[in-house]
């Protein structure tokens, strides 16, 4: 069984990642999210339906109407929107899909049983929780080797 640890860098380790969930609100956790991997040197693509433009770049309405390939979506949204946005990467080529959590607060979760079991059966690779923060500065790395001991790390 791979770990949370080994798809998290393997995830990381691609370039064109849509981010979805991004709203006009900067303080949104997804647009946090954005601003680093865009900072970071990835080309990072928003996705919102009700959004022209967020964080200053042109927003999508679907993962379908981003041009070229996507090597992973990032999803920073409600359960119930998951559930859509899983099938939309699956017509949209995406391979890999990161399904967002907020490690203290369930409420903040975007993960859903029925979309991780879609991109299975599908042949997405799929990560249901954690963050991708947990990859980039030292405190959230903390964070991830702490959640890691308790068990609170998906595929851990």
């Amino acid at each position: 069984m791979t770990t949370f640890t080994e798809m998290g860098q393997e995830f990381l380790a691609q370039k064109r990642i849509a981010v979805a969930g991004v709203s006009r609100s900067p303080q949104n956790t997804a647009n946090a999210i954005y601003r680093k991997l865009r900072d970071a040197g990835y080309e990072v693509f928003p996705v919102n339906p009700n959004a022209d433009e967020v964080e200053g770049d042109r927003c999508f309405a679907s993962m379908t109407a981003i041009p070229g390939h996507l090597d992973g979506a990032l999803l920073i949204t409600r359960p119930e929107s998951t559930d859509q946005l899983v099938r939309d990467c699956a017509a949209a080529g995406v391979p890999r899909v990161w399904m967002h959590e907020n490690a203290f607060f369930k409420s903040g979760t975007s993960v859903s049983e029925d979309a991780a079991a879609f991109c299975r059966e599908n042949g997405i690779s799929v990560i249901a929780g954690g963050c991708p923060m947990m990859f980039f500065d030292v405190g959230h790395k903390c964070m991830r080797w702490m959640f890691r001991v308790m068990g609170k790390l998906p595929n851990e």
